[in-house]
């Protein structure tokens, strides 16, 4: 099946909430940030990125390995959708979703602002290439793997 094309930054003239669910994709600027254990604090509630990645993230493409099996291959695999706006906050700054849904433009190395392609992310060192472990690798408590670089923007 062929997919419209996107109009040119629908990002702008679009709420989340109307954007189709091919531009509600390319939002996700594939970084795989989200794909990596978090951990909260059980008196703070504080969230703690660790980077540990999913077993199906791809560490070179930081993409899923296994997209569209994914809930059902990882139990606590989690859908990011406009009927979760209010949990954004959980999200890195960086991510696109959370900067819209807070009324901030796109960050300077996404992909949908060079032509689709995510070297500019790379070389803002934004993904997770080079700086994770799979869960199948962990040797250790998950606190032993708890890092900020998540929470940085790149910009």
């Amino acid at each position: 099946m062929k997919t419209k094309p996107l109009s040119p930054e629908f990002w702008k003239t679009k709420t989340l909430a109307k954007m189709s669910d091919d531009e509600w994709e390319a939002l996700c600027d594939g970084c795989g940030k989200c794909c990596l254990s978090k951990l909260i604090d059980e008196d703070t509630e504080e969230l703690y990125f660790t980077n540990i990645a999913c077993r199906l993230l791809n560490q070179r493409s930081c993409q899923c390995g296994d997209y569209p099996n994914r809930f059902k291959k990882v139990d606590d695999c989690i859908k990011i959708s406009i009927d979760d706006i209010e949990a954004f906050h959980w999200l890195p700054n960086s991510c696109a979703y959370r900067r819209l849904a807070e009324g901030k433009d796109l960050p300077v190395w996404h992909p949908l602002l060079h032509q689709g392609k995510k070297a500019a992310m790379h070389a803002a060192g934004v993904s997770i290439r080079g700086k994770v472990i799979s869960e199948d690798e962990l040797q250790g408590p998950s606190q032993d793997y708890i890092v900020t670089w998540p929470l940085e923007s790149g910009n």
